[in-house]
């Protein structure tokens, strides 16, 4: 299997990240940083394709042919699905065969059968186990943690351990979209890999290389406030239509036309509470843009962190329901 190609991007991150290895200052831990679908797990991939192969073309690149970019293009996936809490694939492109890439992510918990919806320290212990072993095919080790945000406390301490002890040729890259969540010591001892948002016309030129007519990437883009991977997944679904309709529901509370109980019902009825609240927030920056009036910021500011405060508390044991009403009560 062909991993997709890079975006502008993440083709610049990855050159960055290339001539480091190729200079030997890519450390054993690097932590790869970027919003949500932005395309953190795409780059680490084509990363560790690269530092793997066992016969590199001049230019470092993997060349596709050794043993090595054979077991890693060979891929599959569980035969119980592993998920992320959202549905999505946690591995999108499979387990890869090589013995010396791992994948650490959401996995099934074998007691129950279910997804789990944290990464747990039996996973990161397994992780230590293997990145002690020699490498299978005698070359570099790697590991790719996603989402690393997702570990949960009682895990950090013996992933902290991990990286306190770096072995030569083995990299660890834990992928996250809110690094300001991971404990200071694990964030210390990590280096620092970014992806950005690009410019707006580079984000557009990518859009309708996609298939979206211009019209409906551009409405996309701006929704997204220039996120191209958000804005590619809207367009390619409902997710537009989606924030229409979480947008005229605010509208409706504001006018007392609504009612949040009644509201935050339909929302969670089929999973995607969390995806509106997101599109409730975004909807509160766009109101506040320009105002000039601080008691309309303030209001709109405690509407922004109630939408997503709701959405951190959809990932815990409150009923959520109650978690998206009390959001929802802010517009009233």
């Amino acid at each position: 299997m062909n991993l997709p190609p890079l975006s502008p991007w993440q083709q610049r991150a990855y050159t960055q990240a290339a001539a480091a290895i190729e200079a030997g200052h890519f450390g054993h831990a690097t932590l790869i940083t970027g919003s949500a679908l932005i395309g953190k797990r795409l780059l680490a991939e084509h990363l560790a394709r690269r530092v793997l192969c066992l016969s590199p073309r001049p230019d470092g690149e993997a060349c596709g042919a050794c043993r090595s970019c054979a077991l890693f293009a060979s891929r599959a996936q569980m035969e119980t699905p592993e998920v992320r809490p959202d549905g999505t694939p946690a591995h999108p492109w499979g387990h890869s065969a090589h013995p010396d890439l791992r994948f650490l992510g959401f996995e099934i918990n074998h007691k129950t059968g279910k997804p789990r919806s944290e990464i747990v320290i039996e996973q990161i212990r397994a992780l230590s186990e293997k990145m002690g072993m020699t490498a299978q095919l005698g070359g570099a080790q790697v590991v790719i943690v996603d989402p690393c945000d997702a570990i949960n406390w009682s895990a950090f301490n013996a992933l902290l351990k991990t990286l306190e002890e770096p072995q030569p040729g083995r990299y660890l890259w834990l992928l996250a979209s809110s690094p300001a969540r991971l404990p200071a010591t694990i964030r210390s001892r990590c280096q620092r890999l970014e992806l950005r948002l690009p410019p707006r016309d580079e984000a557009l030129q990518w859009l309708r290389q996609r298939g979206h007519a211009e019209a409906l990437a551009s409405e996309a883009l701006d929704a997204a406030r220039g996120h191209p991977g958000l804005a590619d997944a809207w367009a390619s679904g409902d997710g537009l239509a989606l924030r229409r309709d979480a947008v005229k529901d605010a509208q409706a509370l504001m006018r007392g036309q609504a009612e949040a109980s009644e509201v935050a019902q339909r929302w969670v009825a089929d999973g995607r509470a969390a995806e509106r609240l997101g599109h409730l927030a975004e909807f509160a920056l766009r109101e506040a843009a320009g105002l000039t009036d601080p008691a309309a910021t303030r209001t709109l500011a405690a509407r922004f962190d109630a939408a997503n405060r709701a959405r951190e508390l959809l990932h815990t044991t409150v009923r959520a329901d109650l978690a998206v009403a009390e959001a929802l009560l802010a517009w009233r």
